[in-house]
């Protein structure tokens, strides 16, 4: 697989795709198909409210699924190697800004897993790129959204 073209996600991630992608092809596809048939049969479809947003709602919804298909496409579960001495994705890291006293724990994920509020950041988010490779005890520096550089010292990797 290209590197530029895998998407990493975590087996609880893959699950979830996979359930999501299931009930869209299944459930939600017969719903609409159901709705399209019910404003089909009012008539006259070049005025039909319900024919036009049925219609709009199809093509997100297929769109939605191709996306799913994707990703399960390029799906690469994150692994869990055991001890790393290195942040890799898949790993729970506790960092400390420079000059402060709180240290934050962070969980690094792929791109579709992510939930910054959650402690799951992206491995292609600015703070997930700076701390992939680093060490306990090492300083990283990061560009904030707002252009700001904050140095984050690595206090543990699990």
């Amino acid at each position: 697989m290209d590197d530029q073209n895998v998407f990493y996600v975590t087996e609880e991630g893959l699950q979830r795709i996979k359930e999501e992608l299931e009930y869209l092809t299944t459930v939600k596809r017969l719903e609409l198909s159901d709705r399209l048939q019910k404003a089909i049969s009012q008539g006259d479809l070049s005025e039909n409210a319900d024919y036009h947003d049925a219609k709009r709602e199809q093509g997100f919804l297929e769109g939605r699924i191709r996306e799913l298909e994707s990703s399960l496409r390029r799906a690469q579960v994150i692994e869990d190697h055991g001890r790393t001495d290195r942040v890799r994705i898949g790993c729970t890291v506790t960092v400390q800004e420079v000059g402060e006293d709180v240290e934050e724990t962070y969980r690094i994920v792929g791109v579709h897993e992510a939930a910054p509020a959650d402690g799951l950041i992206s491995n292609e988010s600015p703070f997930g790129q700076a701390l992939l490779g680093a060490k306990v005890g090492e300083t990283v520096q990061v560009r904030t959204p707002a252009g700001e550089v904050i140095k984050l010292k690595v206090r543990s990797i699990k």
